[in-house]
């Protein structure tokens, strides 16, 4: 299951070469590339914020990253490098960033069940991660099954 490429999607002609109604295929693929980009921005957001608690940034009042618990720390890194990874991958529009993100999303919502305390999950959370997750399914799956 290979995902479009962006250039391909972009250089193709709004009614298709021939007019042969292929459009539909093109629309699907377009707006896959539009739901990966914006999930890119969003995770691009989440890895940023990750960093500015690891710098000292962030808008939690507690104390310094180097002085918290082993448990967070580990938390917070692998996420900030994680999330901006994924992010990339998904700016590429590339399989393996869809890949990454999903793992991302997953890694999340398992550590939030089992170290609740680190990294707390609201319903509101977890019920946008599930809906992100099948829309990127139905974006994937539409795109690649669709004519054109």
């Amino acid at each position: 299951m290979s995902l479009v490429r962006e250039s391909e999607v972009l250089r193709s002609q709004p009614g298709g070469a021939s007019g042969d109604g292929k459009s539909g295929g093109r629309r699907w693929r377009t707006m896959l590339v539009w739901l990966l980009r914006l999930l890119s921005v969003a995770w691009m957001a989440k890895g940023l914020l990750q960093w500015a608690v690891i710098l000292g940034l962030g808008p939690e009042s507690g104390p310094p990253f180097e002085s918290r618990p082993l448990t967070f720390q580990a938390i917070t890194v692998y996420f900030a490098v994680f999330d901006l990874v994924a992010a990339v991958g998904l700016w590429l529009t590339s399989t393996w960033g869809g890949v990454l993100w999903l793992l991302a999303a997953m890694s999340q919502l398992l550590l939030g069940f089992f170290f609740p305390r680190w990294l707390p999950l609201s319903p509101v959370l977890i019920g946008s991660y599930v809906m992100l997750m099948l829309a990127y399914f139905v974006a994937t799956w539409a795109a690649e099954n669709q004519e054109g």
